[in-house]
């Protein structure tokens, strides 16, 4: 009998934001389609589904229409900004169409506690040192020419107030930054667009000159975010080297978390006054005892579970939440897969969409992200229990939600005890994903356990992951 303590005592320092997921390149590529639209603004955004609130816009760069290495169906991301025949700039409004069709969808599906963050990979190709949008000749240079930042903050700038005045889409906040501590972005790469911006002095006046555009245009309420590095310790260093200007400028530290997390940079986030998120990780692995199915579907839950957990995050999102597309045909000259790979095996992203038959098709890492993002809502304040479980208290509804995993194949009998909580007896209802193939459950109603002084039991199946709702719920 395993015992797990739901304590008070745990909560969170702030209330959570919110689920989300960035928009490309997955936006970019079904977006021409108003079928595939309408369904993954349901399916993805709306509570009928996942209920994401959280959507990260990405601002392409463009590459020289002379270029042709990109070779994913998805990732070629038009820019807004383009050249005339004369070598004129001009913008372009209508580029983006398909994006943008997404965008639109997904934030009316959010409704009220819709959040669009506006971010960058790459400045448009001609503000580039190498006249490349995927990167430098030398992956480890700043790529963005010194005399473009400010064009570039401008660009930005630009973007998010179109959208935000002319579409009716606040933009909450701005990442003119993706990853840029790294060694990822090479010239003339077959994958998609990046750019590296060093730490200290240079992503320290790209900052600046961000906050200045973006005041200069109107949108004082936009947040500026720092900076988006590929994982906690990248994200430590940068931010450490930060100028006390850009420091000052910035309103939130976002990080992603490629590799295991530390909580230094919250610590450090803490310490200076900045709220934390955790803006976009994902992978494909799987986890569990011979869990099929569910291997991808039990990792992606203990990584939220680790994530939140060490970093008292704010806010949760996925990189991609639809990350393949499964086609016979070619599209723009470039081949998506044939049929589904091995869903036992680990794989990006929750769902697949089929472009010939325009559908898209949920996996039970789907259902595994839907056990937090459907319980656990913005507004409602996270409590730390183990390794395996993630509780959240919702003051308003006086709810309380308890997500636990069961990462062994066999059952395993729990005792759940609150602690600075007070329950009336009663029931506690359940909800399940587990299974594969023919014996898949997919958000199904478990057995109601019985709560009395302040606890109750259950058994959790083998390789599943279950939401227990716990009602008039008060906090001590």
């Amino acid at each position: 009998m395993k015992k797990l303590i739901i304590d008070s005592e745990n909560l969170f320092p702030r209330d959570f934001c919110g689920w989300g997921t960035s928009l490309c390149w997955w936006a970019n590529r079904i977006g021409y389609s108003e079928k595939l639209v309408s369904d993954s603004a349901r399916l993805f955004f709306s509570s009928e589904g996942l209920g994401l609130n959280v959507m990260r816009y990405n601002i392409g760069g463009g590459d020289d229409p002379a270029h042709n290495h990109i070779t994913r169906t998805d990732s070629d991301m038009p820019g807004w900004l383009k050249k005339d025949e004369k070598g004129e700039l001009y913008y372009d409004h209508n580029a983006d169409e398909y994006q943008l069709n997404v965008l639109k969808a997904a934030y009316e599906a959010a409704g009220k506690d819709a959040y669009v963050e506006a971010f960058s990979n790459s400045p448009p190709y001609f503000m580039t040192v190498s006249g490349c949008s995927s990167g430098g000749k030398s992956a480890i240079a700043n790529n963005l020419k010194k005399s473009c930042v400010t064009d570039f903050a401008e660009y930005l700038a630009y973007v998010c107030k179109f959208i935000n005045n002319e579409l009716g889409i606040k933009i909450s906040s701005l990442a003119a930054m993706n990853e840029p501590y790294t060694n990822y972005w090479r010239a003339y790469s077959p994958k998609q667009e990046g750019c590296h911006v060093s730490p200290g002095k240079m992503q320290s006046t790209l900052l600046c000159e961000t906050a200045r555009a973006m005041k200069n245009a109107g949108l004082v309420n936009t947040d500026i975010t720092a900076s988006d590095e590929t994982n906690t310790r990248l994200q430590l260093t940068a931010c450490k080297k930060l100028s006390a200007e850009a420091l000052c400028a910035v309103d939130r530290i976002s990080t992603h978390t490629y590799s295991k997390a530390t909580p230094k940079i919250s610590e450090f986030a803490a310490k200076n006054g900045k709220p934390l998120w955790m803006t976009e990780t994902d992978w494909s692995s799987a986890a569990g005892e011979n869990a099929g199915e569910m291997g991808p579907a039990l990792w992606l839950g203990s990584k939220i579970i680790e994530d939140l957990s060490t970093l008292k995050a704010d806010a949760w999102v996925i990189w991609q939440i639809v990350a393949a597309y499964i086609s016979q045909k070619e599209y723009k000259g470039r081949r998506d897969m044939a049929s589904l790979p091995d869903l036992s095996k680990g794989y990006w992203g929750t769902a697949f969409a089929d472009t010939d038959r325009e559908e898209i098709y949920l996996t039970q890492k789907y259902y595994a992200f839907g056990q937090f993002s459907r319980y656990i809502r913005p507004g409602s304040r996270l409590i730390q229990v183990d390794r395996n479980t993630l509780a959240c208290y919702d003051k308003e509804k006086e709810q309380l939600s308890v997500v636990c995993l069961n990462m062994k194949a066999v059952d395993l009998p729990v005792t759940v005890f609150l602690k600075g909580f007070s329950c009336k007896s009663g029931k506690a209802a359940a909800v399940r994903t587990s299974g594969s193939g023919t014996e898949k459950e997919c958000w199904a109603e478990a057995d109601i356990s019985d709560v009395m002084d302040n606890a109750f039991s259950c058994t959790l199946r083998g390789n599943s992951i279950t939401t227990f709702i716990l009602s008039d719920v008060k906090g001590e």
